[in-house]
Order: structure tokens, then sequence, then C-alpha cells
């Protein structure tokens, strides 16, 4: 009996390394995958504090999808946001502090974070993960994704002009953005190395 750590072969994340032995059973934990991402992304969303004068409150709904695309992939990354996205739209109560439906003024950031989890699971199955350096440079590009859609939508959503949006929406969670890519690289790493992989 062996009790050597799995490895995974390059272009592997780390969700490649739960077992499924028949397809049958890849699609079922592919599933568990994608519906948990979504829930870990409802449940971080609700971790709210509002940002005075902004409508775009603090949350860890924006460090959730960087670290489910970072874990499943891009594939699964894009399925997990777009679950949430949908459902979120639908009426479930999990969007920033318990919002939902499609519309709001920070919408925008869903439909960004869900292109980010797409965009960090590509760079993770190309070695985006493997180290502190990579994976904070990783996790710069998903935040960079998330704003690159969220501040624009807030400004058209709103009238208000784009440097405001900016002001009111970037500027202020930019300190906080910093500490989340820190636990990043602490953690993705961290992670990746427990599962014995090797880069």
């Amino acid at each position: 009996m062996s009790t050597a750590a799995p490895t995974l072969l390059p272009g592997a994340v780390l969700a490649d390394l739960l077992p499924a032995a028949t397809a049958t059973r890849a699609r079922v934990r592919d599933a568990a995958l994608v519906a948990g991402g979504a829930v870990i992304t409802g449940i971080a969303a609700q971790i709210a504090v509002p940002v005075p004068g902004s409508p775009v409150p603090v949350t860890a709904q924006t460090f959730a999808p960087l670290l489910v695309g970072t874990s499943l992939g891009a594939r699964r990354g894009l399925l997990s946001l777009a679950l949430y996205a949908l459902l979120g739209m639908a009426g479930v109560p999990w969007f920033a502090g318990g919002a939902s439906g499609a519309g709001g003024a920070t919408f925008g950031y869903v439909l960004g974070m869900l292109l980010a989890a797409t965009a960090v699971g590509a760079l993770a199955r190309r070695g985006g993960d493997r180290g502190v350096l990579r994976t904070a440079a990783t996790m710069v590009a998903g935040n960079a994704v998330i704003y690159a859609i969220g501040v624009p939508y807030l400004a058209l959503s709103t009238g208000m002009p784009f440097g405001r949006a900016v002001a009111v929406g970037m500027v202020p969670f930019l300190i906080g953005d910093a500490v989340k890519i820190a636990l990043a690289m602490g953690a993705v790493p961290t992670a990746c190395a427990l599962a014995g992989r090797r880069g």
C-alpha cells in the first residue's frame, strides 16, 4: 500500500485530485464542485460592510470566485459562478448583503466575478497557482477583470461619471484586495504543496 501523496500532471488544478473512477462519477464530482463553489461564493457575499459614500460594500464575495476558479479550473469555475449569478437573479438572496435580482448598481461586479473565475482558472491550468508570486499575479489579474466589468457597469447604472465610479467603486477596496491577495499567496500554494503537487 502506497502512502505517497498524489501528484497532478501539468495543466491540472486542485479539484482534479478528487477521485472519479468512471465518467459518471466524474460528472457527479464536477456537479458537486460547481454547486459547492456557488454556495461558497454566496456565503462569502454575506460578509458585507457598507462603505460611506459608495453603493458598493466591502465583502468577501470577490475573494471566493478567485479561489473557486483557481481550485476548479476555467470550465468548472465559469459554471460555478454562472450558477451563482443565475440563482441570484432568480431570487436567491445571496448577492452582497442578502440582495438578489439583476440590474442593481453592483450587478456588474457579479458579472465580472464570473469572468474572473474563468480567467484565473485558465491561468491556474498554466501554472498560475504554483508559487507565491505566480499566485499573486493570478489574483491581481482576476481582480482587474472584476473591476473592468464592475466599475463601468456601476457608472452606467447610476449615471455617475466614470472617474467618480472608480473613486467609489474601486479605490476604497484596493487595500482589502491586497489583503485578500496576500491570503491567497499563502493559501493556494500551501494547498498545492499539501496535495503533493509538483510544479
